[in-house]
């Protein structure tokens, strides 16, 4: 697939835009930052040119200027949610993003954690936090956000919540995944800096739904697909209409809590610099997209992708069935269909040709790879073997890995560490090619294919072992499975 963005050309315009919006409002800006900061892996697959650290290394170029606030809900702490493209918790995910923000020399201040209830769970984390020396503050939920303002606007309001100490005149709020209270930390921030007689300010960076394309892009579609569980709906901005006469694309969220924002601006200069939530905006990802049709494409096929692992994930309980009717909506308005990803019939064809659990991967020269379920190795063990002797234009008839070096680790597995299944993971089998590789040059040969893995896609015919989806995701294949758990299995590991 083609670029269908220029970076560098985004990362110029996005600064400058920024560095414009600080100045209008001196020395004090709140910046929520929506989506990913650091990988933000939707938006290079959908927008394929597109950097996952791009935002980071925008924000580096002010690096002196700015502090880091990162928001966590507290329900998503008690639910455990998992960030499901790294398979980690929100609470694990906070503490990644403070190690990388460090690691980046971006100024790290706190962590607020927002809609803060008493629970056992979320104080826990609260604790480790500080134990740990991380500044914590709390924020409450309030009663009828965003509609009843004079509730809001008021010390039974974010007058309850805990005033955020910073030091920098950029603070960046930005948060483990979406719906953690960015905007309300915000808007709560410029309450109490009000009442201490600084008027700060307040943008908003979210790449998605870009507000300079149309409504019915794929490129926004595919953003309500990624947030379906959210019940997040792409809109006109009817502020911004009835403002300029214009169309801008925005969402339902950022519409709603609009009133809010305009009120607080106008109680704190008596007038709102904004007309609209798109005002509100700096968002420059419509002006870098240099391929529209290689940008359809690819959202499509993410459209395609988020289907399917809503599918799993109804099956598993983390989602409802009506996320996955919303994402089949969408599929339908663009006219497409899991039969146009063709990892997947390739998957099932095999599977029907083995009557065992089988997986596909489509490589970037369109060459399918597939693999079946057998007594030495699983599938996904199996399917990345075969791709890496594709890669590396090795016979297929010659083994990598000889029974007598698979044999051993199976018995390790049983007898001495009592897995009940004696075939080899994902993970298990790129080791031992790694230990293969220093006296098999066929071996070496392959592993150093590894990385034309990243990017190519990948369906399994049933849900896959913890272990061996790490692996996919780790190595940057897109993989999708039918919502089928292997055999009759319950337990997963």
């Amino acid at each position: 697939m083609g670029l269908a963005f220029d970076n560098e050309k985004y990362l110029e315009l996005q600064s400058k835009n920024i560095l414009d919006r600080v100045k209008l409002f001196g020395n004090k800006l709140y910046l929520e930052f929506g989506g990913k900061l650091f990988d933000d892996y939707h938006a290079s697959r959908v927008l394929p040119g597109f950097y996952p650290d791009s935002k980071l290394k925008m924000l580096k170029t002010i690096k002196d200027s700015v502090e880091i606030v990162i928001a966590i809900n507290a329900l998503d702490i008690q639910k455990n949610k998992v960030r499901s493209d790294l398979g980690i918790n929100y609470e694990s995910e906070v503490l990644r993003l403070i190690d990388a923000f460090r690691e980046s020399e971006l100024y790290f201040g706190s962590v607020v954690i927002t809609q803060y209830q008493p629970h056992n769970s979320v104080d826990q984390f609260r604790t480790k936090l500080n134990n740990l020396g991380i500044k914590t503050y709390l924020h409450y939920k309030i009663d009828s956000y965003p509609h009843n303002i004079p509730l809001i606007l008021s010390e039974d309001g974010f007058g309850k919540n805990e005033y955020i100490e910073t030091i920098k005149p950029v603070v960046v709020i930005t948060a483990p995944g979406p719906g953690s209270g960015k905007m309300a930390t915000c808007m709560s921030q410029l309450y109490h800096e009000h009442k201490r007689g600084i008027n700060a300010g307040y943008a908003k960076y979210e790449t998605f739904p870009i507000w300079n394309i149309p409504l019915k892009h794929p490129v926004n579609l595919a953003y309500e697909a990624a947030t379906a569980d959210l019940n997040d709906i792409n809109m006109i901005d009817p502020f911004h209409l009835e403002a300029y006469n214009l169309l801008a694309v925005n969402y339902n969220r950022d519409v709603e809590v609009f009133p809010v924002v305009k009120s607080m601006f106008e109680k704190i200069y008596g007038s709102s610099p904004y007309k609209s939530p798109t005002d509100m905006g700096v968002n420059c990802a419509g002006f870098a997209i240099v391929d529209d049709e290689a940008a359809c494409q690819a959202s499509k096929d993410e459209i395609i992708r988020r289907y399917l692992n809503s599918l799993c994930d109804c099956r598993n309980g983390k989602v409802t069935q009506e996320a996955c009717d919303k994402i089949a909506v969408l599929m339908s308005q663009l006219n497409i269909s899991v039969n146009d990803r063709k990892c997947v019939k390739a998957a099932l064809d095999k599977k029907e040709e083995s009557n065992t659990p089988s997986v596909a991967i489509e490589l970037h020269d369109g060459t399918i790879i597939t693999a079946k379920t057998s007594s030495l190795l699983g599938a996904s063990a199996a399917v990345i073997l075969n791709s890496l002797k594709y890669l590396a234009h090795i016979n297929d008839d010659l083994m990598l890995l000889s029974p007598n070096i698979i044999e051993p680790i199976q018995k390790l597995k049983v007898e001495k560490l009592k897995n009940h299944n004696p075939r080899l993971h994902a993970d298990e089998v790129l080791i031992a090619l790694a230990i293969s590789a220093t006296t098999n040059p066929l071996a070496d040969l392959a592993l150093k294919q590894i990385d034309k893995l990243s990017g190519c896609e990948a369906h399994s015919t049933v849900i896959l072992p913890n272990v061996d989806e790490n692996v996919f995701k780790k190595l940057k294949i897109n993989l999708t499975t039918e919502p089928q758990f292997y055999a009759k299995k319950l337990f997963r590991k």
